[in-house]
């Protein structure tokens, strides 16, 4: 009997640990567990709803598999880089493509840069195993699609009339849309935050997007929504457990 108290006790606690957790801010990533979710680490930076969403999501699903990742937030002309257990290891502006849009248009990749016409010249969104490449010259950049001839580099200066260095300076968004398709990055960023990430490794990154859902590109899920589904469902089971010690008492 007394042992049958102890259990019944055990798990009423346990059912109260999953009701709080899901409640709790985490300011750093959680051990994974059947209680609560996993979170990304933000630290004092600054992002959007979707980006904290879908971090969350990618840290307590496992979706970048245990490798380092990049959320690159087209709305906001923003780029976020994680190490693999999901802690921020710097955000930075970006330069995106000319054109809003979140598909690449039929062919693209094999078409010269003179016969993109502006509408074409979109970053698409989407999940891109990655990795570092060179170019002709033998620079470094992080490829993310071959075939679409997508890619994240240093940013360009070899047009002075497009400006690009000040773009990014600006605290506006409104000036972020210049390249043809390619994400644009801060020198010093890539070099000191970006590159270590992919370097003798690959790296997995979410370009989100900007004319539907992240949900219906990442098929992703919310996971305080998916923390208070798992709650409800305990409640029947802890409704049984106090009825039970009532009883025994």
């Amino acid at each position: 009997m007394k042992s049958e108290r102890t259990n019944i006790w055990i798990g009423i606690a346990t059912f109260c640990f999953a009701l709080l957790t899901p409640l709790a801010n985490a300011t750093e990533p959680q051990a994974k567990n059947d209680d609560g979710p996993k979170r990304a680490f933000f630290a004092h930076e600054k992002a959007s709803r979707n980006v904290h969403q879908i971090a969350d999501w990618i840290v307590d699903s496992g979706d970048n598999q245990s490798l380092g990742f990049v959320i690159v937030d087209k709305s906001n002309a923003k780029m976020f880089v994680f190490d693999a257990g999901g802690r921020i290891q710097g955000a930075a502006p970006v330069l995106l493509g000319l054109a809003k849009g979140d598909d690449s248009a039929p062919g693209i990749g094999d078409r010269a840069l003179a016969d993109i016409p502006p509408r074409d010249r979109t970053s698409p969104a989407g999940r891109f195993v990655a990795e570092i490449g060179h170019r002709a010259s033998g620079e470094d950049i992080v490829w993310l699609d071959w075939d679409l001839a997508f890619s994240m580099h240093r940013v360009l200066t070899t047009n002075p009339k497009e400006h690009r260095l000040q773009r990014l300076a600006t605290p506006t968004i409104a000036d972020n849309r210049i390249s043809w398709g390619c994400i644009n990055i801060p020198v010093k960023f890539y070099d000191t935050v970006v590159s270590p990430v992919f370097t003798g490794t690959k790296g997995i990154v979410y370009v989100l997007p900007e004319t539907r859902p992240a949900r219906e590109v990442f098929a992703s899920y919310d996971v305080d929504e998916r923390a208070r589904h798992r709650t409800a469902d305990l409640a029947p089971q802890h409704a049984s457990i106090a009825g039970a010690l009532t009883t025994q008492q």
